[in-house]
């Protein structure tokens, strides 16, 4: 009886931490490339936001690999969903961007891309964390 519990609520496989991890870590590689070709310019407020934003997401790869728990997984989607919404705001004119509107171009979007693998990716851990607990919290 035990062992067909586990089966019903499987944990989820090593891959989907590993996978999250390296979304998340590639996103902040490409924060961080985009922080470096600002260089040149300067250091703005934009190129600061996207070393400390580059930064995190790097950080945030080892809370996901190591499976810190759904504390650092639920903070790390919120901060993903946050960097999303500030590239969409940003593509607009306003007083973030000085009146101006950012550009869309393919660093940009692949970078978004990224970050939303990462989101469905916690998520889909989260899930089948949770779902593998329910045999447990049922049978006590």
């Amino acid at each position: 009886m035990k062992q067909k519990n586990k089966q019903i609520g499987s944990r989820p496989s090593g891959y989907y931490y590993y996978a999250a991890g390296a979304t998340t870590a590639i996103a902040g590689i490409l924060h961080l490339i985009l922080f470096s070709n600002g260089l040149g310019r300067g250091i703005s407020e934009v190129g600061i936001f996207f070393l400390i934003s580059g930064l995190i997401q790097l950080f945030w790869a080892v809370p996901v690999v190591k499976r810190w728990g759904r504390t650092w997984y639920y903070i790390g989607i919120g901060g993903t969903i946050i960097l999303i919404i500030l590239w969409g705001i940003t593509r607009a004119p306003n007083p973030l961007t000085h009146g101006r509107a950012l550009s869309i171009n393919s660093m940009s979007v692949v970078t978004e891309l990224f970050e939303f693998a990462f989101i469905g990716l916690l998520a889909i851990v989260i899930w089948k964390e949770r779902r593998s607990r329910l045999p447990e919290i049922k049978h006590n």
